[in-house]
């Protein structure tokens, strides 16, 4: 018992001495520490109270030395209400500038900054809107003109009178297109609900477009299954059309298709292919101010294509896995080459291939700002690599041309979702 409290004593001592030393300048006075011999036998907590510190003085400094944690610990819980309160704000910072710490893919492939727009079309000022409005509803009358051409060689009462009716709704848009241009020019109040007025125009033009698909449904039966195109007029991530096979495992491919698009910045996203957990397996992309890139396996190749000029353009990019050597041609040509693009990785088989839209997700997660605006026709994929002989007839619509002995373009191979149509394939009968 003796033992017990003397250790107690001897640490309540300690105790005193650190903290009379580290607050004594806290207090601005000088504080003194006096040593005494204390006999054997003798209590050692009652020596250090008679020789050394007076009772009233210790109290003093216990009381001090109490205030001063409590000081402390106040201070401390002030620092940390600061330092949530930073936390939440540069958390509203980050998510406001859309900035996202890990978004770089692996293999180069880099999402940038800006919020990511996954339900609906993608977010556009006045002056772009008009744009695209303009080219849809340029699209509609060549598409009308060619309906016209039908129905005076087949003399269809019943399709004159549909696409006179087509004619008013698209002179109708015309007005609205024009009513829009005077009210930015003029600065007129109406501009607030632009949001409204666009999602009715477009709405309408989506009405359009299916009413117009189903007028050249009729003409399915005078053109062959292979001779179509599809149009995805608006950039959007609900229009596509979703292969309905998928491919097999390939150690080498060749893909190829017609493409015609003037969108900027970047035509998006011609298609994807993802398999389970790799929703990057074969993209072909053009997207923001990167130039158009194919990703085998997340890794990336940048392909020295420049389409984006309104006119038809064929592609093919071939690609083996060993050394990942790559190849690519644009209107028959070769334009560029590389190697070292997923050496050795084949292409996985059992995925979804998309026309027209990027994959983040397997068939899914699809984003407005990398869809493909455009026009897409004669899409074929090989499991091996083409000659040049090959591509070349394929480019300039030679009779001699291949179909894709793994993929070929066939109406009856896809299905088609949010209004992208189908129309008859005009570039091979412009060449020929």
């Amino acid at each position: 018992m003796q033992a017990t409290k003397r250790g107690f004593c001897w640490r309540l001592f300690l105790f005193l001495f650190v903290f009379l030393e580290s607050s004594s300048q806290d207090f601005g006075g000088q504080t003194q520490f006096i040593c005494t011999s204390v006999p054997k036998d003798m209590d050692i907590c009652a020596a250090t109270l008679q020789n050394s510190v007076p009772g009233e003085d210790l109290k003093t400094t216990v009381m001090q030395l109490r205030e001063t944690v409590l000081q402390q610990k106040e201070t401390i819980m002030n620092q940390k209400e600061t330092i949530r309160e930073l936390t939440s704000k540069l958390a509203r910072c980050e998510s406001q500038s859309g900035v996202e710490p890990g978004d770089a893919r692996p293999g180069g492939r880099r999402k940038e900054a800006g919020t990511k727009n996954t339900m609906g079309d993608v977010s556009r000022g006045p002056a772009d809107t008009l744009t695209q409005l303009s080219q849809t509803l340029q699209s509609l009358k060549q598409r009308l003109e060619n309906l016209e051409q039908f129905s005076r060689s087949n003399n269809s009462v019943q399709a004159n009178s549909l696409k006179d009716l087509l004619q008013s709704k698209i002179d109708d848009l015309e007005k609205q297109v024009l009513s829009r241009v005077n009210s930015i020019e003029e600065g007129k109040p109406g501009l607030r609900n632009e949001t409204e007025q666009r999602g009715r125009v477009e709405s309408t033009l989506t009405s359009l477009h299916q009413r117009i698909s189903d007028l050249e449904k009729g003409q399915r039966e005078n053109r062959p299954l292979d001779k179509f195109q599809l149009t995805f007029p608006l950039r959007t991530n609900y229009m596509y059309a979703k292969v309905k096979k998928s491919l097999p495992e390939m150690y080498a491919l060749t893909v190829c298709m017609w493409l015609k698009s003037n969108a900027s910045p970047g035509v998006g996203t011609p298609f994807s292919y993802a398999v389970p957990g790799q929703a990057n397996e074969l993209v072909l992309i053009e997207w923001g101010n990167n130039p158009m890139e194919i990703l085998i396996n997340d890794k990336v190749a940048k392909l020295p294509f420049l389409i984006n000029d309104g006119k038809w353009h064929h592609i093919c990019v071939t690609w083996t896995t060993r050394d990942g050597v790559w190849e690519a041609f644009q209107d028959g040509v070769k334009r560029g080459s590389g190697e070292n693009l997923a050496p050795y990785h084949p292409i996985k088989p059992q995925g979804l291939l998309i026309l027209g839209q990027e994959q983040d997700t397997l068939g899914g997660g699809f984003d407005a700002t990398q869809a493909f605006v455009g026009d897409l026709a004669n899409f074929h994929i090989w499991d091996r690599k083409l000659s040049v002989g090959e591509i070349y007839n394929l480019a300039t619509c030679s009779s001699k041309a291949q179909v894709g002995n793994v993929f070929a373009w066939m109406e009856t191979s896809l299905d088609i979702y949010g209004g992208a149509s189908k129309w008859t394939f005009e570039a091979c009968r412009q060449l020929n």
